[in-house]
């Protein structure tokens, strides 16, 4: 199945939709969800079009996990967390809701996903304070 450029992880990459960034560089975006399951949820995606791991190239799986690692240390600094969740779904068949790959970063441990996946939609101004702590974590790494 081709990639879809019209979902909505693409139109962010092109600035047609707002997104509250936490970082950014040439292969990668990591960004406030919307419609997180924690205080600090946190998505990591890839800028190269792939709708799951399988369709990812090796550079880019290199240099996107990279950043999950960077975005990880931060949200688990950033929100005192004594641990992080990292996970990624592979389809529509493992539950994977917008046709781009991404990784979901959580502060906290998997018990303290109360929230379904993509339910309720978060206030704007939370997320955006909740970047500034991630941004500050990432400063000081």
């Amino acid at each position: 199945m081709p990639y879809d450029n019209n979902n909505v992880f693409a139109k962010m990459l092109r600035g047609e939709i707002p997104v509250i960034k936490v970082y950014e560089d040439d292969h990668s975006l990591a960004f406030m969800d919307i419609m997180p399951q924690a205080k600090g949820h946190t998505l990591v995606i890839p800028k190269e079009a792939a709708e799951t791991i399988m369709d990812l190239s090796e550079e880019g799986a290199a240099h996107w996990i990279k950043t999950a690692k960077k975005i990880a240390t931060a949200v688990k600094q950033a929100f005192d967390a004594p641990g992080v969740v990292l996970f990624q779904l592979n389809g529509t068949g493992a539950g994977q809701s917008v046709p781009h790959i991404h990784f979901h970063v959580l502060p906290g441990s998997i018990a303290d996903l109360r929230k379904p996946h993509a339910s309720v939609q978060a206030d704007p101004d939370e997320l955006k304070q909740q970047a500034e702590l991630i941004k500050a974590a990432l400063q000081n790494s």
